[in-house]
């Protein structure tokens, strides 16, 4: 029986929905997926096994162009998914302007291996327009298809609803077929190559996204300082990370409120992902202009070498 496998590697805009297609795809919660954009910061792998084929994912930071230090290293992060990998998927949605971020895509374009142009978010096409007849829904979609085909005219070009995996299986089968024969990268029980300190910092961060307004869930970084693991149950340090006192206060709210409600909710996804008791600690520091430090960026893991 031959065996294959290959590094399958989602890029594109940010908030086109790469992070929720990246976890339909693996069939676990592997990257944070919220509603704001920027929510993937580190290049995430999520692997599906099968007996004879191995498809190593991988989510990329939105691409932007940087403001500041730790945006350079997430436009890197995605760069760097253009030269490793053997299928590109690249993100876009019904909204979204195609010559968006055209440097990147021009990049795209000289690509010799498969890419799969996916057209996200196409049950937001049909919700927006329900008083018009599928006719014209099909319209505007066949005109974003062409707009699409202009400008990558190598890629295969799939509609998709990743929130309602509709398409995800159709595309899952054309991976497969795209992937070279290779014996597994990695144990074939293994999910993702990034260790468990790294899920408790993501998901204690997914949290602030959801819970804060404004700058302040952008200005924040988390480190996992302990983590003791027995039969029972996990016991975790955290430190919430934020440039400026004024922020540090807003985190912890009027008499700790702010603070205690995401670490109930961190600590309950954190059961869910582990499948055990957790008992989570969380603590605020201030550490000025992190984000502009390319020695705290090091710390925190923004290498993308």
């Amino acid at each position: 029986m031959t065996h294959k496998a290959g590094f399958v590697n989602i890029v594109g805009n940010p908030n086109v929905g790469k992070s929720t297609l990246m976890n339909q795809l693996v069939g676990e919660r592997i990257s944070i997926a919220t509603f704001k954009a920027q929510t993937t910061r580190h290049r995430i792998m999520g692997i599906v096994n099968t007996d004879d084929t191995q498809i190593v994912f991988s989510d990329t930071p939105g691409v932007l162009k940087p403001n500041y230090k730790l945006q350079e290293s997430m436009l890197a992060f995605s760069e760097s998914a253009l030269q490793d990998a053997d299928v590109l998927l690249y993100v876009t949605d019904v909204v979204e302007n195609p010559e968006k971020n055209m440097d990147f895509l021009e990049k795209v374009q000289k690509m010799t291996i498969p890419v799969i142009l996916l057209i996200n978010k196409i049950d937001e096409l049909q919700s927006s327009q329900n008083t018009r007849s599928s006719q014209s829904i099909q319209k505007t979609l066949d005109d974003i298809v062409e707009k699409w085909h202009s400008l990558l005219p190598n890629a295969e070009i799939l509609p998709i609803s990743a929130k309602n995996k509709f398409g995800t299986d159709m595309l899952l089968k054309r991976i497969k077929e795209l992937l070279p024969e290779s014996p597994a990268y990695f144990d074939k029980d293994q999910l993702t190559d990034k260790p468990a300190r790294f899920f408790v910092s993501e998901i204690i961060r997914e949290k602030i996204l959801l819970y804060y307004d404004k700058e302040i869930p952008y200005a924040v970084e988390v480190r996992v300082e302990r983590f003791k693991e027995t039969e029972k149950n996990i016991h975790i340090n955290a430190v919430i990370y934020v440039e400026r006192d004024s922020q540090k206060g807003i985190i912890i709210g009027h008499q700790g409120v702010a603070l205690k409600k995401v670490s109930t909710e961190a600590r309950k996804a954190l059961e869910k992902f582990f499948d055990k008791p957790i008992y989570l600690e969380t603590f605020v520091k201030v550490d000025k202009d992190w984000r502009s430090s390319q020695r705290e960026l090091d710390s925190f893991g923004y290498n993308p070498e």
